[in-house]
């Protein structure tokens, strides 16, 4: 199966990469680099060749260009390149909210496919950051059905992508898009046992057709973006 780099080095170490033309969730607590995470696969895939998209529902283009150049990435570049192209849904969810508080919550629930509206043709990597703010009011079915029918339009046009899901929405979803998802990753926030500081761990929870580690695999945001610590058991088995 083709992989493609995920950006972390490390994790690529573990993993192989991300499977092509398939959808792995990311899901996390705020502050955990879930963005990042975003933006450095997204960054990886542009500069191998690959036409790239990142949608973004919560932060606004040029907002996520200045978090790129403070980690070195020199995004605008790139999309002068024509290799990656930010689709900003920010700016439309306050005309959102207006109509929702005009007519009812129930008829602006996610229609998650519809984020695909907008995406050219030529795209072969996606990052949607973030599906959470699309989930209100949604029954567990609901999401269910509309989680599956995304999952299967990337699959119809052989996308590989990422889905940012953060821990705010209720844990139900999150075990449901678990379900659906080829591949998922949790991002933590915990306190070391053993040195009594807070620290932020991955959870590979799955990776269909992938050998994973079962352990937690402690990382930081660096200058570099997120930086893996392999324990050494990992390493040598590697």
């Amino acid at each position: 199966m083709e992989r493609l780099k995920t950006g972390v080095s490390e994790l690529d170490v573990v993993i192989g990469g991300f499977p092509a033309g398939k959808t792995v969730l990311v899901t996390g607590d705020p502050g955990t680099g879930k963005t990042i995470f975003g933006l450095q696969f997204a960054r990886t895939c542009c500069t191998r060749g690959m036409k790239t998209a990142y949608l973004s529902t919560e932060e606004n283009a040029s907002d996520l260009r200045l978090q790129g150049e403070s980690f070195g990435w020199d995004i605008e570049g790139l999309e002068k390149g024509d290799f990656f192209r930010f689709i900003d849904l920010a700016g439309y969810r306050a005309a959102e909210i207006k109509t929702a508080l005009s007519i009812s919550l129930d008829a602006v629930k996610g229609n998650f496919v519809e984020l695909l509206d907008n995406l050219p043709d030529d795209i072969q990597v996606l990052v949607i950051d973030s599906l959470g703010s699309r989930t209100s009011n949604l029954t567990v079915f609901e999401f269910r059905d509309r989680f599956d029918l995304l999952v299967h339009n990337l699959a119809s046009r052989n996308i590989t992508a990422m889905v940012i899901l953060d821990s705010v929405t209720s844990k139900e979803l999150n075990d449901i898009a678990l379900f659906s998802a080829y591949g998922a990753i949790q991002l933590l926030k915990r306190e070391n046992p053993y040195t009594g500081r807070r620290e932020r761990v991955m959870d590979i929870v799955k990776m269909r057709n992938t050998k994973t580690p079962i352990q937690l695999l402690a990382y930081e945001i660096g200058l570099r973006g997120i930086e893996l610590m392999l324990p050494g058991e990992i390493s040598k088995s590697l």
